[in-house]
């Protein structure tokens, strides 16, 4: 992949937004975006690169079970076409009995492993002065985000959210500035297709891994391998439901589910949900 200009020309809205969130990031010398690869970290980084410089912006990127292999190439990928320094840092928030119990806070717990992460091994070393993350607007608003907690609670930065970039706002600017992840579907972490309630382990993780591959292998756009213990329900798009159960189709998803450890292989006709898991035990809490 090649690098994108230094400057690419924005216009309009997405100037603006560049502009916004430069602002934010005025009067830092050297900032640490905790990168995952997607488009919102991966559209911060390349903003906070355009204002600052590539020599004072480093992107971290947190390595554990819980990310993908897939997800971890390309935000090495992203970060070549940016220009930007990527230091990867081991987290452990699978020794965290609170992460492992998969309550709905689980997310607190591993961004907090993230930060203390960062805050205890990196800002000395790299000489960061502030760090910064891809929440935008629109995920400021939703309830089922409580890995922002910990960003408050470490001073983590905001820049996206605090500029009002809305998620499609951001879609816009990784368009403009030629990111390679500007259409990329949402990928949440690997541990977001376990039951809340249910343990969070290595083992789970990996069939998720091994059955999510072997789906986009298969020509899949999007999907998600939710663990119910010996079955795994495939969300996919709408769209491509019917694909699914052709014949060759079908037999190739069940063996794949089978090789990954699953007894079972059904298809969810709802397709991809985000957020469900938490979602709907947070519906049902008194307000």
């Amino acid at each position: 992949m090649e690098k994108i200009t230094p400057n690419p020309q924005l216009v309009g809205d997405d100037l603006a937004l560049a502009q916004a969130v430069a602002a934010q990031l005025d009067g830092i010398e050297r900032l640490g975006v905790a990168y995952s690869g997607g488009v919102d970290s991966a559209t911060l980084l390349a903003l906070a690169v355009r204002a600052l410089g590539a020599d004072r912006v480093v992107a971290v990127l947190g390595i554990s079970p819980s990310l993908a292999r897939r997800e971890r190439r390309l935000a090495h990928e992203t970060a070549q076409v940016i220009g930007a320094r990527v230091e990867e840092i081991a987290t452990h928030e699978g020794e965290r009995p609170e992460y492992v119990a998969n309550d709905v806070d689980r997310c607190f717990f591993c961004k907090d492993e993230l930060f203390t992460r960062i805050s205890d091994e990196l800002v000395d070393e790299l000489g960061l002065d502030a760090v910064a993350y891809g929440e935008n607007a629109d995920d400021a608003e939703r309830p089922d985000r409580p890995g922002a907690g910990a960003a408050t609670a470490h001073r983590v930065l905001r820049p996206l959210a605090q500029a009002g970039a809305t998620k499609e706002q951001v879609r816009s600017v990784a368009r403009a500035l030629a990111l390679p992840v500007a259409d990329k579907p949402a990928a949440p972490c690997l541990a977001s297709r376990i039951p809340h309630g249910e343990a969070v382990t290595p083992e789970k993780l990996r069939q998720v891994e091994d059955l999510e591959d072997a789906v986009l292998e298969a020509g899949f756009s999007d999907c998600r391998v939710r663990h119910h213990g010996t079955i795994a329900r495939l969300e996919l798009p709408v769209d491509e439901l019917t694909r699914a159960v052709q014949p060759e189709m079908r037999a190739r998803l069940l063996g794949a589910g089978k090789e990954a450890g699953f007894g079972h292989v059904v298809l969810d006709l709802d397709g991809i949900r985000s957020g469900q898991f938490t979602l709907q035990i947070l519906r049902k809490r008194p307000r």
